[in-house]
């Protein structure tokens, strides 16, 4: 039984964490460092991501600081930065690079609200199918004779406790979203 509710909470987990990454990538006017995550620098011939070629730092809320390891690529960081979706220009000063977040506008922060729910609607959207996937799986293993009816329904009720605990959770992950969103 526990092995059993363990492996559908990690399966639940997994859901939560690709939220929290999908969130964190949301640019909210607040410098992060995750904002960085996706930029791959042309190093050398090779893809690579930019948080191992520099260390990265945010020195005041809205700016985020760039330290090259190797002082020769900074032409190449700033030109991913450059191509890169962030939409943020990069100002190269002394073999650093720093990238300020303008304050978003009302509009942009309602699109990006809107963006936050889909995301939420979809960690849910995942967490119901992994929800239907475990039902089905207890009903083929009752129709085998593994399970008995009592204990499919006592599992079942399991699945759901971990469910609704789970909702809760990106119900609340959802709404400090929001919240950090819409904060000017």
């Amino acid at each position: 039984m526990d092995d059993f509710v363990r492996s559908v909470e990690e399966k639940f987990k997994k859901t939560i964490e690709s939220l929290r990454k999908n969130y964190a990538a949301i640019r909210t006017g607040r410098a992060s460092p995750a904002l960085l995550d996706h930029v791959l620098v042309d190093y050398y011939g090779t893809k690579t991501p930019l948080k191992q070629l520099a260390g990265i730092s945010i020195p005041e809320p809205r700016t985020i600081a760039i330290t090259p390891y190797d002082k020769n690529s900074v032409k190449d960081i700033e030109k991913a930065l450059l191509t890169s979706d962030l939409g943020l220009p990069p100002r190269v000063e002394a073999g650093l690079i720093r990238l300020s977040m303008p304050q978003p506008t009302e509009e942009r922060r309602k699109e990006l609200v809107k963006l936050v729910k889909k995301e939420a609607e979809d960690a849910r959207v995942a967490v119901r199918n992994v929800r239907r996937e475990i039902m089905e799986t207890l009903k083929a293993e009752k129709t085998k004779g593994v399970l008995s009816e009592d204990q499919e329904k006592t599992k079942e009720a399991e699945v759901q406790k971990l469910v609704t605990k789970f909702n809760d959770e990106i119900q609340k992950i959802e709404q400090l979203k929001e919240k950090e969103v819409m904060e000017v």
